[in-house]
């Protein structure tokens, strides 16, 4: 492995393991000092509110019998090691590519964690506006919509590059 490579990797490894530390440290806190389902007003958007969520994104497949548990665990587990070849594959120069990856691999260990732990994902951000409320999420979520966002933007960027020079 070229030096270039293995900054990218170690870019992305850095990240993913501050995502997992973060996530699991709030997920505690969140169980620690929050009772289940009781709304704490932080903003007049914001609340913190401790949910369970044995499904993926949006409850999906949350009242599935419980297979849904090691299906998601297996699906998570595939990606991240698509995603860690990715990121041994980048060069020094991918390294907004790599911050992505890395957010996206450590959000997924981060709820993997607690499906092998738990049996379910634990939520505690509620954003809601006017009677609305967001499903709530964590920083696992966050971190991978993040990093989906800067991916599709590297994507996009070297898309337009080769536009231009193609």
């Amino acid at each position: 492995m070229k030096a270039q490579q293995r900054s990218a990797l170690g870019t992305g490894l850095v990240i993913a393991a501050l995502i997992v530390a973060a996530d699991q440290a709030t997920k505690a806190l969140a169980l620690s000092l929050l009772a289940p389902y009781a709304p704490v007003d932080v903003l007049p958007v914001l609340n913190f509110t401790l949910a369970f969520n044995p499904g993926a994104a949006f409850s999906f497949l949350a009242a599935a019998g419980g297979w849904q548990r090691w299906f998601l665990v297996v699906v998570a587990l595939a990606v991240s090691v698509y995603l860690l070849v990715w990121l041994r594959g980048l060069s020094a120069g991918d390294r907004l590519q790599a911050v992505g990856l890395g957010l996206i691999l450590g959000g997924a260990i981060g709820n993997v964690i607690d499906r092998l732990r738990l049996g379910e994902v634990i939520d505690f951000i509620d954003v809601h506006y006017a009677g609305w409320h967001w499903p709530a999420f964590n920083i696992a979520d966050s971190a991978i919509s993040i990093g989906v966002f800067l991916v599709l933007l590297c994507a996009l960027r070297d898309w337009r590059r080769e536009r231009k020079t193609g």
